[in-house]
């Protein structure tokens, strides 16, 4: 097992860019307009002090939690460091939630001050907050909010920065991520300075980096892919952080930073795909990609189009990575390393290894995760130094998810290769049964539905029926075409064919009766989807599971809602 010194704790390590870079920039900050700010070290780490110094004048009891909403922003990070200075928690939310969740979380953890920071729809958030809880602006924040409450600006403008460097115990709780909540109400996952300490440590002993790497922020930082991917290798590595302004000029961001290191979802990286293949059709490009010469200088436009040309390390989780799509990407010459984590184990178990990576597989465990699988349900199951200290406030749910011998119940079925490599087969309670008595795993048939250019997310369903069937919502470009009627026949044959194909490659009792293409947008704001873009399973099926015996009774390929 790693071992983690008190130089590798967070707090330590950010003291130490303090000094070793404190000229050099460590955040871009799109201010709108095409503008950016840039945060050298010593600039972000004064700022921080200075709110330290407010938060310890406020006298809250120590480890009190704090809660932080705001899209990725240079001042999510310094409230976060801010907040650990002082000697408190951070209890980040996505800034997508309903105002109901915000109440639950805000509840639940009793957080005593609310940072509030960039957001697109304050007013469907604000009801959430209860009015006597302090809150500050962050310099982004909505008009409203900064009219409000408390401005960041301010306070920092007159307070005098902390002139101590205050450290804390590895063992002592730092954060609480609340889930994403695919499965109901979010629960809080407890990490300790040493969980994710250890978390960076053995990511960057897999993927070496040096402090003049770039990465580009625009996941959710309340999601545990970027607070490790992009927060904790910060601190640990020292390297630079752009952010992202909005979705319209996310191109923009992305060649502005030209990032040597990049992680994004699957639904992302399809978006990817079919944004190159709606200006080159794929029978084209494949052709070109034939002729020794050209094909260097497509791949080369096509990758510095998408601003990835100096990306030397690309990464994909959250969800399965359909392995169509990987082989695709490397067909470009990026190869995507899988990877495969947890909220519970801050996000780091397994990934894919450089110039090894084999699609359909998650990878190997990283040096000091153990993995195991359970032989009576398939369950993968690991063992490491970042896993949680449990969940907050709840000893029963945390009993749960340890196997009696102290092993992280990951939920996930799975299979491990010879080589140690681990394929994720599907979830242990998305299986579901049709009535011909036969299990199915929805999550492999998904991944090979997405490939289609106009799909943008689906859901296999069918329990209880003869045969499977999937729920389609086509993406942007698609339902452009709709109001054409023969554009629409052209892309209902597509569809059909599509069906045929995906079932010619599935077992028997895995084949789909059809393709149901459903009306409705499913968006993180809805509820279809988790802010980091998985379909919610258990809300799609009963959104449309009172049209299945209809839809069946069609006996039709594809069927229009």
């Amino acid at each position: 097992m790693t071992t983690i010194t008190e130089s590798d704790l967070p707090l330590q390590r950010l003291y130490h860019w303090e000094k070793a870079r404190g000229s050099e920039t460590y955040l871009t900050q799109p201010l709108g307009g095409g503008q950016v700010r840039d945060y050298t070290w010593a600039q972000a780490m004064a700022e921080a002090r200075r709110m330290a110094a407010h938060l310890r004048s406020l006298n809250f009891p120590a480890g009190s939690n704090i809660a932080l909403v705001s899209k990725n922003c240079a001042h999510w990070l310094m409230a976060d460091y801010a907040i650990w200075m002082a000697g408190h928690v951070s209890v980040p939310l996505y800034p997508t939630l309903a105002a109901e969740t915000v109440r639950q979380i805000l509840e639940h953890s009793e957080s005593k001050l609310l940072f509030i920071g960039k957001l697109d729809d304050w007013n469907i958030m604000r009801n959430g907050v209860a009015k006597s809880l302090p809150c500050i602006a962050l310099p982004l924040a909505p008009e409203s909010v900064r009219a409000e409450h408390a401005r960041w600006d301010d306070i920092v403008g007159k307070t005098e920065p902390m002139a101590d460097s205050p450290v804390r115990p590895g063992n002592e709780l730092a954060t609480i991520i609340y889930t994403s909540g695919t499965t109901g109400i979010p629960k809080g996952v407890m990490h300790s300075f040493e969980t994710m300490a250890a978390a960076a440590k053995d990511g960057h002993s897999r993927f070496a980096s040096t402090a003049h790497e770039r990465v580009l922020s625009y996941l959710p930082l309340s999601h545990v892919a970027e607070r490790i991917g992009i927060e904790m290798l910060s601190v640990r590595v020292g390297y630079r952080i752009f952010f992202a302004e909005s979705l319209d000029t996310f191109a923009a961001d992305l060649r502005r930073a030209r990032p040597t290191r990049f992680v994004s979802v699957p639904r992302l990286w399809v978006k990817f795909q079919q944004g190159v293949l709606s200006k080159m059709p794929a029978e084209k490009l494949n052709l070109m990609l034939k002729i020794p010469i050209l094909s260097g200088m497509v791949k080369r436009k096509i990758l510095d189009g998408l601003g990835l040309d100096q990306c030397s390390l690309a990464l994909g989780g959250a969800a399965p990575m359909p392995p169509e799509l990987l082989r695709w990407f490397k067909t470009l010459g990026l190869e995507i390393c899988e990877a495969y984590g947890m909220t519970e184990n801050f996000g780091l178990s397994h990934s894919n290894l450089q110039g090894k990576t084999r699609p359909g597989y998650v990878g190997q465990p990283y040096p000091n995760t153990q993995q195991r699988i359970d032989p009576a349900t398939g369950e993968v199951q690991c063992r490491s130094p970042n896993t949680m200290l449990g969940y907050y406030k709840d000893p029963e749910k945390t009993r749960e998810s340890f196997t009696a011998d102290g092993w992280l119940r990951t939920g996930d079925k799975g299979e491990i290769a010879s080589d140690g490599a681990l394929k994720i087969t599907g979830r242990v309670k998305d299986l579901f049964k049709t009535s011909k008595g036969k299990y199915v795993a929805p999550a492999p048939i998904e991944d090979k539905l997405v490939m289609h250019p106009k799909v943008e997310a689906c859901c296999v369903a069918g329990a209880n029926q003869g045969q499977p069937c999937a729920l389609v919502m086509l993406n942007a470009d698609a339902q452009k075409e709709l109001g054409d009627a023969t554009r629409r026949d052209a892309l209902s044959a597509s569809l059909a064919a599509h069906l045929e194909k995906v079932n010619a490659m599935l077992d028997p009792h895995e084949q789909m009766e059809f393709l149901a293409i459903v009306k409705d947008s499913w968006t993180v704001e809805n509820g279809f989807i988790t802010p980091s873009l998985k379909v919610k399973r258990n809300v799609v099926e009963s959104a449309y599971g009172g049209f299945l015996d209809a839809w069946y009774a069609k006996r039709e390929p594809v069927i229009w809602q």
